[in-house]
């Protein structure tokens, strides 16, 4: 009995190590695989479509951090509203740091713009970094009689409602901007959403709407013709490219701050270790003097983060913007 019980804990002894050798077996190659991290090309997941500010941005960075790497990143656009489709598809490709998602302050509006977004960008993803910042410009027509935003205001405030401002779609961040200027500035304007930047600009030239805000990019153009004014700026500082033009809180508007940014994240449960690598190679890439140019060019300014500091803007984005949806009455579609 005694033999028995001995050659059946020999056994048992036998069959642990072999589990553990294979455990160990399967284990390497993933550990090995995260400290060559990367080792095949990744995909970053746009939900945005091509041409527009952050798929520029992306295209600018993705380009050197390739070099950087030794490895492709290919851009996928996702279009779609709220970001759900891009952000499905990160979350269903494994979380091995080669599919990436690229987050904007528009991933925190449509946490509450939407009854259900089907994901959490909190407590699904981890942060990597930001990639870019950018300002929205507060413009009139050339030869208005509000060719500054104080003047603007003074006369908001003496006609209610007589003034209009015009944006994009319901729910953008211009438009939620809009919202936030009347509440900051004390001023009752109507707010005119349009479908694309060209329509709210020639409404904006033709006199339909006495101010607009847009990025910099739609802008640039006009501005730098004098065909409209560049009355004021939506950052905490002035910008780099318009420097004479006041902030919206200098001109008179108020505690007011709206910045637009976009960021890369990956699906919870990647690799730290690739975490660790992407934000080191991002620093260095948005520290290029060219590709800080090039970005500046389209009114963007290239700026890593720690994950920590993306979270937190995500965080407080979420908050600031759920409160402007909320007392603006802005359904949940």
């Amino acid at each position: 009995m005694a033999d028995k019980r001995k050659r059946y804990a020999m056994s048992q002894c036998r069959a642990l190590f072999a589990l553990a050798a294979l455990a160990l077996a399967l284990l390497l190659p993933h550990v090995a695989d995260a400290q060559n991290y990367p080792n095949k090309p990744v995909r970053l997941i746009l939900p945005f479509g091509a041409g527009g500010v952050a798929d520029v941005t992306a295209r600018l960075v993705t380009e050197k951090l390739g070099d950087k790497l030794g490895q492709r990143f290919v851009i996928e656009n996702m279009p779609g509203a709220g970001g759900i489709n891009a952000a499905r598809a990160v979350l269903s490709a494994p979380a091995d740091g080669y599919t990436l998602a690229l987050f904007s302050n528009g991933t925190a509006i449509s946490v509450s713009l939407f009854k259900s977004l089907g994901f959490n960008p909190v407590t699904d993803f981890v942060p990597v970094s930001s990639m870019g910042y950018f300002d929205f410009i507060f413009v009139t027509q050339a030869g208005s009689p509000y060719p500054t935003l104080g003047e603007f205001i003074k006369a908001a405030k003496a006609k209610p409602a007589a003034l209009n401002v015009g944006t994009i779609n319901v729910g953008s961040t211009q438009n939620l901007s809009a919202q936030l200027f009347k509440s900051t500035a004390g001023v009752d304007v109507t707010i005119v959403p349009f479908r694309s930047s060209p329509d709210v600009l020639i409404a904006l030239l033709r006199g339909d709407i006495q101010m607009a805000i847009e990025n910099y990019t739609a802008v640039q153009s006009h501005v730098t013709d004098k065909a409209a004014i560049a009355v004021a700026s939506s950052g905490t500082n002035r910008t780099t490219f318009l420097p004479a033009v006041p902030t919206v809180k200098e001109a008179g508007g108020g505690d007011f701050e709206a910045r637009s940014w976009n960021a890369i994240f990956a699906p919870k449960g990647t690799p730290p270790d690739a975490i660790k690598t992407l934000n080191a190679a991002l620093r260095e890439v948005l520290d290029m003097p060219d590709l800080k140019k090039r970005a500046l060019d389209l009114g963007i300014e290239a700026k890593a983060s720690s994950p920590e500091e993306i979270l937190d803007r995500l965080k407080s984005d979420i908050d600031k913007w759920a409160a402007v949806i909320d007392r603006a009455g802005i359904a949940k579609q």
